[in-house]
């Protein structure tokens, strides 16, 4: 596979994290592709289609990346599990509902995860109505059951529903890798202020080209 060269941007990213990353937490948990499932996070028409009033131009530029760790999590014979935001009519979308006013519903096609993605080839399909992929759905029992202690967290909203599930897997006891190229928010401080606080306190921040170097043994 063609590694993933860094853009600006992303080089940019790196040096305005470096006062919040300790190297010795990159030794004490180290990437281990055997233990290791990928999250795609709401990855789907509602944030990616022109048409929908929640895209934002961030969500289409991570997709190469999002695709490439696709792509090589399936080579691996690795786990992916995606998630879609998505409220049925008879269920409740609590707080969130009143807080943006509406939110994406299961029969609206532009709920539908990006076909691009292939989202039903393998892997699992979580159902979500919080920001956190954790609450009230099986992503925990399906991470224990898969023995998978580490997870890789793409998508989007960094902000929201990423930092969210990255802070409750790291509640649980998993280890987290978040990929900073491959997440995406509408607004770059919204992306950085996660991305310090998640550095800091929960997760090991990374590219997109370093997680394809370790899935495919380069490092």
């Amino acid at each position: 596979m063609t590694a993933i060269s860094l853009d600006k941007k992303t080089e940019k990213r790196i040096q305005q994290l470096q006062p919040y990353v300790r190297p010795s937490r990159r030794e004490r948990f180290p990437f281990i592709t055997e233990r290791t499932a990928l999250l795609v996070i709401d990855m789907q028409g509602y944030f990616l289609d022109p048409s929908s009033h929640a895209s934002f131009p961030e969500a289409e530029e991570i997709m190469g990346n999002v695709i490439s760790l696709v792509d090589s999590f399936r080579f691996s014979h690795r786990p992916i599990i995606f998630t879609w935001h998505a409220v049925r009519s008879d269920e409740d979308p609590g707080i969130m509902g009143g807080w943006w006013g509406d939110v994406p519903a299961d029969k609206d096609p532009l709920s539908h995860i990006d076909d691009r993605l292939q989202p039903e080839k393998d892997g699992a399909i979580v159902r979500k109505t919080r920001y956190s992929a954790f609450i009230g759905t099986e992503l925990e029992g399906i991470l224990r059951g898969l023995r998978a202690d580490k997870v890789v967290i793409t998508g989007v909203m960094t902000h929201l529903c990423c930092e969210s599930t990255a802070r409750d897997a790291f509640m649980r006891d998993l280890e987290v890798f978040f990929v900073m190229d491959a997440t995406a928010t509408d607004h770059e401080d919204l992306h950085m202020g996660s991305l310090r606080a998640l550095a800091d306190g929960f997760t090991i921040v990374v590219t997109t080209e370093e997680v394809l170097s370790w899935m495919e043994g380069r490092q």
